[in-house]
């Protein structure tokens, strides 16, 4: 099996994950993946249910966004994933949805504030807030990267649309919509309570360094 055909079976199964999480409806939302070594990059076609995909549907296009292989049209979403990794090249993984929670926070424009020691983990520090762009070009790519360069988070939340996660692969930037979801529904649910407490900057940036360089299993050094 080519480098291709695993990653499109990887970024198919990982349509499904986003279905068994709730973070998409109907054919709405999408996964992507960078292929390694090559100006690539695989994506779900435009308008096929979840329950229909293979790795044989996934198409191929170059970071310019044209289609290179595969029968189907890409996704609508294809020029602003196109736009992400011709402009930040560790990205190796990019997911979009409209999931529920995290996607009213966007209708509001607004952050969602770090106030749980999850999102210190994950996000180190809020889920910030893109501009509001039209679906089709690269206008939401680029409100992406420009949101996201220099911030920790791997999450925006675009305003009156919804959210696109990056990681250093596909599974990553799934990983930050389950979360990006998680947490935009625990603190709306806090804020019906009461103010909820912010986390001081120095203990975010302890909990955030511990996540991503000590927690879990490691390699032997």
């Amino acid at each position: 099996m080519s480098v291709i055909d695993k990653l499109r079976q990887t970024v198919c199964g990982l349509h499904a994950e986003l279905v068994r999480y709730g973070l998409v409806v109907w054919t709405a939302g999408n996964v992507s993946g960078r292929v390694p070594d090559e100006e690539l990059f695989v994506i779900k076609p435009s308008g096929v249910s979840y329950d229909e995909l293979t790795p044989d549907s996934i198409v191929v296009c170059d970071l310019e966004g044209n289609l290179v292989a595969g029968d189907l049209a890409p996704s609508s979403d294809t020029a602003a994933h196109a736009y992400i990794y011709r402009h930040m090249p560790h990205v190796g993984g990019v997911v979009h949805t409209h999931s529920t929670y995290a996607s009213a926070w966007a209708a509001r424009g607004e952050a969602i504030p770090c106030v749980l020691t999850a999102m210190a983990d994950e996000f180190g520090g809020e889920i910030p807030v893109g501009p509001f762009a039209l679906i089709g070009g690269d206008d939401i790519g680029k409100g992406v990267v420009e949101t996201l360069t220099g911030h920790r988070s791997p999450a925006v939340l675009m305003r009156n649309h919804g959210v696109f996660t990056i990681g250093e692969s596909p599974k990553a930037a799934v990983k930050a919509a389950v979360m990006c979801e998680d947490v935009a529904r625990t603190v709306h649910v806090a804020r019906q309570l009461g103010e909820p407490l912010p986390i001081e900057r120095d203990d975010i940036d302890s909990l955030y360094d511990r996540y991503q360089n000590v927690y879990g299993q490691r390699s032997a050094r």
